[in-house]
């Protein structure tokens, strides 16, 4: 058995389960695991941001953008609560994260003497909102929590997972015995009765529609072919925009997707939540099927339909493709290629915001990809920006986390150096964490950031005018000149007022392989009001 200190043994995990990038920020706790990370250097790069949000949401970011695990280390108790914005989105998100934090020595937890960084229970906050957290008592324990981590962390339904050691651990040490990957837990099969209930739902269908969310990531050919197979549209929002490419006739965005979801008989729901069309599109149409598969059975309880199958996307797409028949309506195909075509001629209408998502889907090739935010330009990629690839829009989905865009994306880029990123934010948003241009520049992250600068958190603001008279408070701020904040740090730096310059700009962006931002000058009173795309209403 080698003798490892407790840092060690947490870095040979982290290189077992082949971990090859850290995001942390150091601190005195954290001292033993951060020597550990200095004499791993040739094996394990650590990129330090200058918040503990940063760290967090580039884990984010990375782990969103490729589907494999990721982890941040950062200090306990304020530092570790620093990065909850972040956490709580990986939560929503269903994000393999892993958070590795510290604790007060020893013999000093659980007895309130006021320990530097201590809180009441830092392991029970964090078991409340992850989907594992335990304490790492001993370097020799070591081995066997970090594997069970990231087994809890890939397993099922993916999520975010944390790990605590005392101060005194990470520089004691011990013989230790490494422990290899656990693995993930067997997927379940799909039930051959609910997937053969399913393709009698299919079968006797008139207008079926299949909705997509981010845990079909993973399951875009078998989608395809079980769409392709019953001429069903596929819709997606948000994280699964790109499990079926966007220019393929059959992938329809949401706003086309509410054009036929009056004449839909039957919704099958994979790696989705369905919060769109049921809550957002209500009522349903009279006599509407519904099915569902989801790998999480626990999901199937909360939102009762006439089949629920517990199973992969891709498992029990591939499954239910190989027990229904084929099938062509002609009809059913005209009025997708309706809906398609008219719900593109409604987000056209959506200036100038679509102007400028028109203009970056046009420079980005193929395997670009954006982040993005909520901020007004955010909310009409959701709806208008093409996705070819899935994972080529990164969001904060449900959790809708202010300001965390930006630091995502540097996640992002550094998950993919190669690989087109661009970050769309808000002034608002951006200046959560635009310190961090710092650490762009530090690690030649070449990420190129759009920044849509209208004074304001723009939408708090229209909302606050439209619904009291016209008064509003906390939402108009004042800015600094963005232009010259990015090349105070060294970044490159362009102001646009158009779409067209915007192209052109954001080309010069790309190819200068660099550090950018792009400030977009913006005016919030005549930005298309998003509510229609949101809450659409029958006509």
């Amino acid at each position: 058995m080698p003798r490892m200190t407790g840092g060690d043994a947490i870095v040979d995990s982290l290189l077992r389960h082949r971990i090859d990038t850290i995001f942390g920020l150091p601190g005195v706790q954290m001292y033993g695991l951060f020597d550990a990370f200095a004499r791993n250097a040739n094996r394990l790069r650590v990129i330090n941001a200058r918040h503990e949000q940063t760290t967090a949401y580039m884990a984010l970011g990375y782990a969103q953008s490729t589907g494999k695990p990721s982890a941040f280390t950062v200090v306990p108790g304020p530092g570790v609560m620093n990065t909850m914005g972040a956490l709580t989105t990986a939560w929503g998100l269903n994000a393999p994260v892993m958070c590795i934090t510290g604790q007060v020595p020893s013999a000093m937890i659980g007895r309130g003497r006021g320990q530097l960084h201590e809180m009441p229970d830092q392991l029970a906050t964090l078991k409340t909102l992850l989907k594992f957290a335990e304490r790492i008592e001993h370097p020799t324990e070591a081995p066997q929590v970090m594997a069970r981590a990231f087994q809890a962390m890939v397993s099922g339904r993916p999520g975010p997972v944390a790990v605590e050691m005392p101060w005194d651990m990470f520089s004691a040490s011990a013989e230790v015995t490494p422990v290899e990957p656990l693995g993930a837990h067997a997927n379940p099969q799909p039930d051959p009765e609910k997937i053969a209930a399913l393709a009698r739902l299919i079968n006797g269908a008139r207008a079926p529609m299949i909705w997509v969310g981010g845990g079909a990531a993973g399951a875009g050919p078998e989608i395809l072919t079980l769409a392709e197979k019953i001429g069903a549209p596929v819709v997606a929002f948000r994280t699964g925009k790109g499990v079926v490419d966007s220019r393929h006739e059959l992938s329809l965005g949401t706003v086309a997707g509410f054009q036929l979801w009056d004449k839909t008989d039957l919704l099958i729901g994979i790696g989705t939540r369905l919060d769109v069309p049921i809550a957002r599109w209500a009522p349903a149409p009279a006599g509407l099927k519904v099915a569902r598969i989801d790998i999480d059975p626990i999901e199937h309880r909360r939102l009762a339909v006439d089949v629920a199958i517990v199973a992969d996307a891709a498992d029990g797409a591939r499954a239910l493709a190989d027990a229904v028949a084929h099938r062509t309506d002609p009809a059913w195909r005209a009025a997708v290629a309706d809906a398609k075509a008219t719900g593109l001629a409604a987000v056209q209408k959506a200036q100038p915001q679509y102007g400028y998502i028109d203009a970056i889907r046009a420079v980005l090739p193929n395997d670009g990809i954006v982040v993005d935010e909520v901020t007004q330009l955010g909310y009409i990629a959701w709806y208008g920006y093409p996705v070819h690839r899935p994972r080529g829009l990164i969001s904060s989905g449900f959790s809708g986390t202010l300001g965390y865009g930006f630091p995502t994306a540097l996640g992002v880029k550094v998950a993919h150096p190669d690989r087109p990123v661009v970050s769309i934010t808000g002034d608002g948003g951006f200046l959560f964490g635009g310190s961090d241009l710092a650490t762009a520049m530090q690690f030649g992250i070449n990420l190129v950031t759009v920044v849509v600068n209208n004074s304001s958190y723009g939408n708090v603001l229209r909302d606050q005018q439209r619904l009291y008279d016209g008064r509003h408070a906390g939402a108009v701020l004042s800015n600094p000149d963005f232009v010259a904040y990015a090349r105070s740090f060294g970044a490159a730096a362009w102001r646009v007022e158009t779409a067209d310059a915007l192209r052109s700009t954001l080309r010069e962006a790309l190819a200068a392989n660099t550090p950018a931002v792009i400030e977009v000058v913006s005016d919030i009173t005549k930005d298309y009001p998003p509510y229609e795309f949101h809450q659409p209403r029958r006509r």
